[in-house]
Formats: structure tokens, sequence, C-alpha cells
């Protein structure tokens, strides 16, 4: 307990890690950038338990005691994960006011008429593929293809002036990156920030039928929403809104790439795209810990497990989705015929993730077109080539090179 597994802040290896941290019990103490310990929940009934659990909370400022007491630094790695004050963060009454105010963007009527959309942008990627393909002989999935569907989709659905996109990019890029400095960390946080002041100056002056424009109306009349959590609402909604189908599309591919049995049943109808989809969130989350909740009260778990009032804690999705008590020996086997695909890979409870069913629907509709287009394409390079992105939170690869085979 005195010596906690030191996270590797470059993801190299996100499941190989998932293990050794499961191997010291449900709840062991892990070490994140800056020397700060929490706790990584790997058990999936026990974080499954924590996540509904009302002595549990998500608010920094009202319950870990190192960041009320001003010892957690803006320059700090992971300072926006705990700092912002949105949904993400509320805790009780709060999110209950701010969920409700960003759940309008995403029912099931507004995700569904996205379909239209995101098969015509899924059809002018592919094209754009093709192009480079002839040209280059090789593209890459993720950059070409998993990156870009999600940031235009969710871009669109925000209302941001495409001029303003490849900032956010690069700065949610840095949200997620666990490995930049703290100078790093704090530039990015105080870009991202400067840009979405200007998306919300833009839909001021220019309002139309999306999210920041009906987020900015209640905003300006006072209602329920301050201009911080307007912002923080926006970075919510635009980080988490791409970056985990990138990685969901990225895993799903890869996955398929270097699994040719699986890969000609779902081509032939035997195993459905729903199937792969589910059995790609169980087997790599595309976020693999979600830092970070906090104990509100002394916590007595069982099995000798006690977490300590204001003690941090780790939603360690990854680990938990390959849980052997929910698995059995097949928990680390990529199997879309599982009868049992139960994951956390979007939460659970009242932080359960609004957007699931839009990242679902993308990946439902995009996956299929890209190899029923092309039905030949393979790996450019060996599976161990494909690296990591740099970080503990975001899983997914730092490239997919592929030849399309046309």
């Amino acid at each position: 307990m005195d010596h906690p597994l030191v996270l590797d802040p470059t993801g190299t290896d996100i499941q190989g890690e998932s293990v050794r941290i499961r191997e010291r019990g449900a709840a062991a103490l892990v070490e994140l950038p800056g020397g700060v310990r929490a706790w990584s929940i790997t058990d999936q009934a026990l974080l499954k338990g924590l996540l509904v659990d009302s002595r549990v909370s998500k608010d920094a400022k009202q319950h870990w005691p190192a960041f009320m007491a001003g010892e957690i630094p803006p320059d700090w790695p992971l300072f926006l994960w705990v700092a912002v004050s949105n949904m993400f963060t509320a805790y009780g009454a709060d999110h209950r006011r701010l969920r409700k105010l960003v759940a309008p963007a995403f029912t099931a009527r507004r995700t569904e008429a996205l379909r239209s959309r995101i098969a015509a942008i899924t059809a002018e990627l592919l094209d754009e593929l093709a192009a480079t393909a002839r040209r280059d002989g090789i593209v890459d999935l993720r950059e070409g293809f998993a990156y870009p569907l999600p940031i235009r989709v969710i871009s669109e659905l925000m209302g941001v002036p495409e001029e303003l996109n490849p900032g956010l990019r690069t700065c949610v890029d840095g949200i997620f990156d666990t490995s930049l400095t703290p100078e790093e960390s704090q530039a990015n946080y105080l870009e991202m920030y400067r840009i979405l002041t200007e998306l919300v100056a833009f839909r001021r002056e220019h309002p139309g039928d999306d999210m920041t424009s009906l987020l900015v109306a209640p905003a300006d009349e006072g209602a329920q929403l301050t201009e911080q959590e307007l912002i923080d609402t926006l970075l919510l909604v635009i980080s988490a809104g791409h970056e985990t189908t990138v990685n969901l599309l990225d895993q799903a591919i890869s996955a398929l790439l270097t699994r040719p049995v699986e890969r000609a049943k779902v081509l032939a109808g035997q195993v459905s795209w729903s199937d792969i989809v589910e059995e790609s969130l169980r087997y790599e989350a595309p976020v693999a810990h979600l830092p970070l909740r906090f104990a509100t009260d002394d916590l007595e778990l069982g099995e000798g497990i006690r977490i300590a009032k204001g003690d941090p804690i780790l939603a360690s999705y990854a680990a938990a989705n390959r849980d052997p008590k929910i698995h059995g020996d097949t928990a680390d086997v990529f199997d879309p015929t599982r009868p049992n695909k139960e994951h956390v890979a979007f939460g659970y409870g009242a932080h359960h993730c609004l957007g699931a069913p839009l990242a679902r629907l993308e990946a439902e509709l995009a996956l299929p077109a890209l190899f029923e287009r092309f039905p030949n394409m393979g790996l450019a390079v060996d599976v161990s080539e494909l690296g990591a992105v740099p970080s503990f939170i975001s899983n997914g690869h730092r490239r997919v090179p592929v030849t399309l085979g046309e």
C-alpha cells in the first residue's frame, strides 16, 4: 500500500498495466503525474457500486482536500479534469441542473436526425482515402478516417465555425495527453479557453440551430448557467464528443484488420456490426482511466478495502471491462460472438455518457461503409508498429497505416 504503481504517462502498455494494477487488488493505489495518489478501481462490480454511491463525488472544489487547500496548481497536467465547472465535475443537484441543459442536444430524435449527415461525411472521407491511396499507396485510417468523422459531426452539432476546428483539435489532443510538461499543459489549457470564448462570441453574434446557440441563450438570460459553466460545458461536449469515438473507430478497425476470421464473419453477416462495436468498447475501452472522483466519507468496501474521506478515485474502465469475474478466462480475447459483452466504456450511473447513442450510431454507420468499400484493405505495418497515443486516459493508436487494396 505504501508503494503505489506509477502510471505510465505515455500509455504505452495500457492493458499490461491494467493487469498489474488488478494483481494488487480490486482497488489499488496508483500514482498520477505530480505525485498525486489515487485508488484505481479495476473490479467492475465494485466500480459500478462506487459510480452510483452518493458518498462519491466528482467535485474537487468541495471534496478533494488537496485541491481545496491550493496544493493542486493550474499547471498540473490533469488540472482541467478536476477544475472545470460543468456536469462532468458537478455533484448532486448541480449535476442534474447542468445535465438537463445539455440533454436536449442528445435526444434520440436529434441523434437519429444526424444519420444522413454521418453517412454523407463517411462517404466523403472514403473518397478522400481512395484519392490519397492512389497518390501515396498508404493511408492512415486514424488520421484520415477515425479522427475527422467524429470531429466533423460534433463540430456541426455544436455550431463550431470551420476556422476554429484546427485549434480545437490541437487543444483536445493536449487535454488527453498525460505526457505534457506542466508548462505545456497550462499553455494548452489557456489556448482552449481562448478558442471557446471566441466560439461563444461568434454564436452570440450569429445564433443558429446548434448546441452552442442553445446554451448561450439561457446563459444570456441568466437562467441557471454562469459564463464559466457555459464555457466548461462546451469544453466537455467537444472533447468527450470526439476523442472517445475516434478511439472506438480506431480500435474496432484495428481489431478486424488483425483478425481475419472475425472480419470474414461480419462481412458475411454472421456477426452484426453492433456486436463488433460493443465488443470493441469492451475489449479496448476508448477511455482507459477517467480522473477523478473523491470519497465524501470513509468507505469500507469489504475485502479489507478502505478508502478514506477525501481520497481520489480513478475509474479504470479498461481494466474493469476485462474483469475475469465478469468475462471469465476469455476476458482478454476479442470475441464479438460472446453472449455477455457487459462493459462500462461509457461510464455508469448518473454520469453515464449522454453522447453514447451518437458514438454507437457513428460507428455502426462508418465501420461497414469502410470495410465494404475496401474489402481487400490490410495493415501496411506490423501491429507492433501502430504505437499508442501519449496518454493513460485516451486509449488509441498513434497511427493505423493501411493499403486499401483497390
